[in-house]
C-alpha cells in the first residue's frame, strides 16, 4: 500500500508539472500562433521543446505539430519573420518566396507569446484570489521574533548588523530603505535584492520599525553570509511552532508535552520565536527551564531539566509545524508584486551593487523542481498555482528583453529594420542569431549546473544530515542494555 501511494504521488507530481510547466510553454507559443495566423503569416511549425522531435502530426493547416526532446521552452517557426534554422531543427520553405510582412505585423507576432502569459497568469490570479494561497505563520508577519548576537560569515562568527544597529525582539519591520513590506517575504525580498550603499562603500538599508507605537529608521549595515551569498542582518520573524506529534517513550513525551501544544513562555517571559528558546537552552544547560504551553482547555507548565551535549535531548521525540492560513490577495496585488520583483531581481542581477549572481537563478530544472515541491506539499494544486503565476509574468518578461534568440530580440531586428528604411539582411539575422544560441544555452547551461543542480545537492545533503542527527538523538534515548 506504501508503494501504490508513493508511485500514485510521483504520478500526480509528473502529471501538475505537465499541466503547469508544460502549460505554460503551450501559452506562450499559442500567443505567436493565433497571432501569426490572425495577421496572414506562415506557420510552419509548432513545438513544445527544441531539437528532434519525440512525436506530433501534420494538420490539415499544413502546420506540422510536435513535441521535441529538449524541454528549454518551444517555438512557432515562422520562416517570414526570423531565421532560427539552427534553434528550430531547419526548415523546407524558401523565405524568399513568401510576401514580406510588415513591422506593425512582426510586434504583434512577437509580443503576443508574452501578452499570452500575462493573461494566463493574471487568469490563475484570479483563481488564487477565491481558493486562497497556502502561507505558514512564519511568513506573514513582519514582527521579528528573535535577533542574533551573531552571524556567521566565511566561517566566521561576526556581530550581527541588527544586534549592532540596536534591533529588538518584538520590533514590527514597516519598510525597507523606504519601500513597504506586508510579510516576511517582502522583507527578505527587499534586503537581498537592495542596492544600496552607504558613502563608505559598504552595504546599507534603512529599516522603518514600528517600537512601542512609534515609527523609527534604523540605519544597518548587511552582510553577504549563508549559501547564496544574500545580505543578512541576522533576524528571524516572530512565529511560534505548535508540536505536531510527539514520540510514544521518548524524551518529549517523558516530560510531559502533548501534541497540539503551542510555545507561549519561557520562564515566565513570553516567546517570541523558537529560535529564542534554542538560543536559552544552549546558554543555560546547567539550569533547569520553564516552558509554558497553549493547550486546549487552558494552559500547561513543562520543566526542562538541566542536560548535557553527551545526554539525550529533551526535546526528542517532538515532531513540529508551522500553522497555515490562507491569504486572498487580490490578483491585481499579486500581479504588481511579481512584476516589481522580477524587474528589482534583474537590475539586482546586472548592477555592480547588486548581489544577485547567475547562479541564484533557476533553469528548467530549477522551474521543474519548484512544481515538484508544490505538488509534494499540504496545498498542492494551490502551492503549483502560486508557482505557475510566477513563472508566466517571470518567461513573459524574460522573453522581451531585446536580446537576439528572444522574442525582444526579434523586435529589435525588426523596429531596426523600421528605422533604416530596409530589413536586416538574413545572413546578418542569421549569424547573430546563432552566436546568441550558443550564448543563450551556457548560460542555461550555467544556471542549471551552478544553481538548480548545486541547490539540489546542497538540499539533498542537509537534508540526509538531519536525518543522521535524529537517528543519533533517537540512539541516544535508547536505555542502555
Amino acid at each position: 500500500m506504501e508503494l501504490f501511494s508513493s508511485v500514485l504521488g510521483t504520478v500526480w507530481s509528473i502529471f501538475l508539472i505537465v499541466l503547469f510547466f508544460g502549460g505554460s510553454i503551450f501559452v506562450h507559443e499559442l500567443g505567436h500562433f493565433l497571432a501569426a495566423r490572425r495577421r496572414g503569416v506562415k506557420v510552419e511549425r509548432f513545438s513544445i521543446g527544441f531539437g528532434p522531435k519525440i512525436f506530433g502530426w501534420t494538420g490539415k493547416d499544413g502546420v506540422d505539430y510536435r513535441v521535441s526532446w529538449l524541454p528549454l521552452g518551444g517555438y512557432v517557426a515562422l520562416p517570414q519573420l526570423a531565421d532560427m534554422a539552427e534553434l528550430e531543427g531547419g526548415s523546407t520553405v524558401d523565405v524568399k518566396s513568401l510576401p514580406p510582412v510588415s513591422y506593425s505585423t512582426k510586434v504583434i507576432v512577437f509580443v503576443a507569446g508574452a501578452v499570452f502569459n500575462l493573461i494566463f497568469a493574471f487568469l490563475l490570479a484570479t483563481v488564487l484570489w477565491q481558493i486562497g494561497r497556502p502561507a505558514p505563520e512564519s511568513i506573514t508577519t513582519t514582527k521579528i521574533g528573535y535577533v542574533a548576537a551573531t552571524i556567521k560569515v566565511d566561517g566566521q562568527d561576526v556581530p550581527s548588523p541588527a544586534a549592532k544597529a540596536g534591533l529588538r525582539v518584538g520590533d514590527v519591520i514597516r519598510k525597507v530603505d523606504g519601500r513597504e513590506v506586508n510579510d516576511w517575504l517582502q522583507f527578505k525580498s527587499a534586503l537581498v535584492l537592495s542596492t544600496s550603499v552607504s558613502a563608505s562603500g559598504d552595504r546599507s538599508a534603512v529599516l522603518t520599525v514600528e517600537r512601542d507605537g512609534a515609527t523609527r529608521d534604523i540605519p544597518v549595515q548587511p552582510v553577504r553570509a549563508g549559501e547564496d551569498r544574500f545580505r543578512q542582518i541576522g533576524v528571524a520573524a516572530a512565529y511560534l511552532p505548535v508540536i505536531d506529534a510527539v514520540e510514544p517513550g521518548s524524551s518529549a513525551a517523558k516530560l510531559g508535552f502533548q501534541a497540539g501544544d503551542r510555545f507561549v513562555a519561557l520562564n515566565g517571559v513570553r516567546l517570541h520565536s523558537f529560535d529564542q528558546l534554542y538560543d536559552h537552552l544552549a546558554k543555560n544547560k546547567t539550569q533547569p527551564t520553564e516552558i509554558t504551553l497553549a493547550r486546549t482547555g487552558g494552559e500547561a507548565r513543562v520543566t526542562v531539566p538541566p542536560f548535557e551535549d553527551k545526554k539525550p535531548n529533551p526535546f526528542n521525540g517532538l515532531q513540529l509545524t508551522v500553522p497555515y492560513q490562507l491569504l486572498h490577495d487580490t490578483p491585481w496585488h499579486q500581479f504588481s508584486d511579481t512584476v516589481e520583483t522580477t524587474f528589482r531581481t534583474f537590475w539586482s542581477l546586472i548592477s555592480p551593487r547588486g548581489d544577485v549572481s547567475a547562479s541564484n537563478l533557476s533553469g528548467p530544472i530549477g522551474i521543474g523542481r519548484g512544481f515538484w515541491d508544490a505538488a509534494q506539499s499540504d496545498y498542492p494544486l494551490r502551492f503549483a498555482t502560486w508557482f505557475a503565476i510566477l513563472v508566466n509574468i517571470n518567461l513573459a518578461i524574460f522573453n522581451l528583453l531585446p536580446i537576439p534568440v528572444l522574442d525582444g530580440g526579434h523586435i529589435l531586428f525588426a523596429t531596426i529594420g523600421k528605422l533604416r528604411g530596409r530589413p536586416i539582411p538574413f545572413n546578418i539575422i542569421a549569424s547573430t542569431q546563432s552566436v546568441f544560441v550558443v550564448l543563450l544555452l551556457g548560460m542555461m547551461l550555467y544556471v542549471t549546473v551552478f544553481g538548480d543542480i548545486r541547490r539540489m545537492v546542497r538540499d539533498y545533503r542537509a537534508e540526509a544530515a538531519a536525518k543522521e542527527q535524529v537517528e543519533q538523538q533517537k540512539k541516544a534515548a535508547e536505555p542502555a542494555k
